[in-house]
């Protein structure tokens, strides 16, 4: 039997835990804090495999293992790869609080709405794109994505964000609690004690009563009529059109999306809603002040750049996927510069057939697989006399690429 005890977040280790393990395995600090006979035998966790082993050969002879580890180590912690290797039914779990846990209570906040990402050990740009989706995220961090390179990745990005770090929780003496914002963050050395950092939206903090834990689910409908949005002369993309992008795109929690060319932000606040973090691109002032205005009119976050494609990608984070609902001349070359640093897919609307030639060539040429249709709808109308008649909207073409499986599946999340 393996017992792994959950400690370091202020509740003292049960000394009947580690009471007669012939191995006892965890981090330094948590080994010092146990007090351990001389005779015990002890690893200090670094490599995971090795330890395995270790653990594997002291079972096997009928001796008892004890592992260490913070807060609920069932909780992005040593618990699965125990379950993984031994089976659950050889652990004996005594969980402590969880780091996260003990972040929200320092403030007093419910966390039963939060969004809990690792960046321990993974890439960073998936916590990223989720705290710029989210209003509420514990981010558990560790080297090479800690509060620093959280905040330098966050500052100037849509919303109104600020850091909690929690540092040294549950040590008496070394726990901080501080407030910054991204930028703060990002100019701080922050050491090694970082326990966790929450990125809060102040003016959400609380939220609403929930029945789920977790992140929100998704809306219940998409593809939205075109009157559920601001837009200049129905100048707006077709919620046919719309429907057909969303499912090429798969806009989910974690992914970055551009929409090129965003006019009244249609698509770029659908994507929004359905989870993902937004960024818009729009050449004029007046489309750049109704993308803000429809955000804020569905309550969700979509970072605009006021620029010119292609030249105004040149500065933004790589996307997971790309909507293309403008371009005229510059098409191919928004295509192009798009298909070299989109990870998953780039969608394109065009009214103009002479254009599809164009930008499925920019397609295949950035390796992509590529397929289209031609969307030609009609939709019910009044007439006069209680009848209805079909009127035609005008024909999309829409064009799809899709990176090969090999670049996708390497970058997952």
């Amino acid at each position: 039997m393996i017992t792994v005890v959950g400690t370091g977040t202020g509740a003292p280790l049960p000394a009947e835990a580690v009471a007669g393990a012939d191995l006892v395995v965890g981090a330094r600090r948590h080994l010092a804090a146990a007090r351990l006979p001389e005779e015990t035998e002890r690893i200090v966790l670094g490599p995971l495999a090795p330890a395995l082993d270790a653990i594997e050969r002291y079972l096997d002879k009928g001796r008892r293992v004890a592992v260490l580890a913070s807060g609920d180590p069932a909780f992005f912690g040593i618990v699965r790869a125990l379950a993984e290797r031994f089976g659950p039914e050889r652990l004996d779990v005594r969980p402590g609080v969880s780091s996260v846990a003990t972040a929200f209570a320092r403030l007093g906040l419910p966390w039963d709405d939060a969004v809990v990402v690792s960046a321990h050990g993974r890439a960073l740009r998936t916590a990223v794109q989720v705290c710029r989706a989210r209003p509420k995220v514990a981010v558990l961090t560790g080297p090479g994505a800690g509060p620093a390179e959280l905040g330098a990745a966050l500052a100037g990005g849509p919303g109104e964000r600020i850091l909690v770090v929690a540092s040294g929780l549950g040590d008496p003496e070394h726990e901080r609690v501080e407030r910054v914002t991204p930028a703060e963050a990002a100019e701080r050395d922050w050491g090694t004690a970082v326990s966790v950092v929450l990125c809060l939206d102040p003016a959400a903090a609380l939220g609403p009563v929930r029945t789920v834990a977790g992140p929100q689910p998704g809306p219940s409908t998409w593809a939205l009529e075109e009157s559920a949005f601001t837009h200049r002369d129905s100048m707006i993309t077709k919620f046919e059109v719309r429907a057909l992008a969303l499912a090429r795109l798969g806009p989910r929690l974690g992914d970055l999306v551009w929409d090129i060319g965003s006019g009244s932000g249609s698509v770029a606040v659908e994507c929004a809603r359905l989870g993902a973090a937004v960024t818009a691109v729009e050449k004029t002032a007046d489309g750049v002040a109704r993308i803000r205005a429809n955000a804020t009119a569905h309550a969700v976050d979509v970072q605009v750049v006021h620029g010119v494609a292609p030249d105004a990608l040149a500065g933004l984070d790589e996307p997971d996927a790309v909507f293309v609902g403008g371009g005229g001349r510059e098409l191919p070359a928004i295509v192009t510069a798009s298909a070299r640093r989109a990870r998953r897919a780039v969608v394109i609307a065009m009214a103009a057939l002479d254009r599809v030639p164009a930008a499925r060539e920019a397609l295949v040429a950035a390796g992509f697989g590529c397929d289209g249709v031609l969307l030609q709808s009609s939709r019910l109308a009044p007439l006069p006399g209680d009848v209805t008649r079909l009127a035609a909207t005008n024909p999309v073409f829409l064009l799809w690429g899709t990176r090969p499986p090999a670049r996708s599946e390497g970058v997952a999340q």
